[in-house]
């Protein structure tokens, strides 16, 4: 399925629309000046003051965006300003792409009936991976044989030391899943160290499509000490109405609620603050749930705002993730979770997907641990008092 349409940003309204040129258009001249260096450098350093201005004003860019989001749509009067015969044609040119959304519409609808009609034919072998994986059934000697000659032909990739033990007690593909979501770079992201003594008993995960716009990922476990559900799924689902270009426009997800055990929910955490009677001087320890950070978040979707406020922003950022991590686990982790499994498939993933901006070079970052390594130490090897400061402890972060 198609990406939903993503919000315009600021730079990206400046396209001589009818609704934002001047209601007298410029003349045509085939002696039109061009810029020269000079100027282009006054341009340049005019941009910088003006960024910078909205940089330290948080509140005047606001008030900017607010604006200029009210001004898009608007007609400038460029099209009303025009004859009637030619506003005619314009109108006739909006029926004739009127036309032209109901194809692309059915055309998007046909796609969709397509990844169904195929779908039924995975589902077969997904149930067959999920027998081979919890232990219910072996493969045969032929899907060895290919997966064998599919191992050959990596000459490139390095041989590693194989374990010759037989495996006789071993049932199944222990931790296929926590594997394969470890492998898994946007998934990976979510889950902590005790997420994993979780996801250790997810025997499938699954997906289905519903049956107006939209589908469903389940999630399949074993009997396990942290809560008492078989099944945990989320459901995305898509307006009814096609967008522009007849896309499916993302609507909403829903997560089931997770039925955890006592003292076992890993998506919140016990702080313990001690507090002090102001008159009596008696302390006492308070205990505190607050939410932490866990895979487990996922089931409980963010909530698209109602009202345009100052965290709409960071709302529509988090959504936005979110979908995109249910549509990762549709279209890569459950297809493909052999390969995900083994690592395989991280050879397939474009650079492009990361930011460039988290990655650093390990060789300069660990010439800055040890130039701030020396430089603690020349600082640090003597209080004010000439003596050695005592050494603080370090903070305990719960994760």
């Amino acid at each position: 399925m198609s990406e939903p349409i993503r919000q315009k940003k600021l730079d990206s309204i400046t396209a001589p629309t009818p609704q934002n040129t001047p209601a007298n258009a410029a003349p045509i001249s085939s002696r039109a000046q061009q810029p020269g260096v000079a100027s282009i450098k006054e341009e340049d350093n005019e941009r910088a003051a003006a960024a910078a201005m909205f940089a330290q004003n948080p509140a005047l860019m606001s008030m900017m965006e607010a604006k200029l989001g009210r001004l898009v749509g608007r007609s400038s009067g460029y099209v009303e300003s025009l004859p009637a015969s030619v506003r005619r044609r314009v109108a006739g040119l909006k029926g004739i792409q009127k036309e032209h959304s109901k194809l692309e519409a059915e055309f998007q609808e046909e796609v969709l009936q397509l990844e169904k009609k195929y779908f039924a034919k995975f589902t077969p072998l997904y149930e067959k991976r999920a027998k081979v994986v919890n232990g219910a059934t072996e493969p045969t000697d032929e899907e060895v044989k290919v997966g064998e000659e599919d191992e050959e032909e990596d000459e490139e990739a390095p041989t590693e030391e194989k374990n010759e033990d037989a495996g006789e007690g071993v049932k199944g593909i222990p931790e296929f899943w926590l594997s394969a979501m470890k492998n898994q770079v946007s998934v990976a992201e979510m889950i902590t160290d005790k997420d994993e003594l979780a996801l250790k008993h997810l025997t499938d995960i699954r997906m289905e499509y519903l049956d107006r716009p939209g589908f469903r990922l389940i999630f399949e476990f074993a009997e396990n000490e942290y809560f008492t559900n078989k099944t945990i799924s989320k459901t995305y689902f898509y307006q009814e109405e096609s967008g522009y270009g007849g896309d499916f426009i993302y609507d909403h997800a829903e997560g089931d609620k997770i039925d955890w055990k006592a003292s076992k929910d890993l998506t919140v955490k016990i702080e313990s603050k001690k507090q002090r009677n102001k008159n009596t001087k008696q302390t006492r320890v308070v205990k505190k749930t607050v939410p932490t950070a866990s895979f487990f978040n996922f089931f409980s979707p963010p909530k698209p705002p109602q009202e345009e406020d100052d965290a709409t922003t960071d709302i529509e950022e988090r959504l936005e993730l979110d979908y995109q991590l249910g549509e990762d686990i549709k279209e890569k982790l459950i297809p493909r979770a052999i390969d995900w499994f083994t690592g395989e498939a991280l050879q397939f993933e474009s650079l492009d997907d990361f930011d460039e901006g988290e990655f650093e070079d390990e060789d300069d970052e660990e010439d800055d641990d040890l130039s701030d390594r020396d430089e603690d130490d020349d600082e640090s090897d003597e209080g004010d008092d000439g003596t050695k400061p005592k050494q603080e402890a370090a903070e305990c972060k719960q994760s």
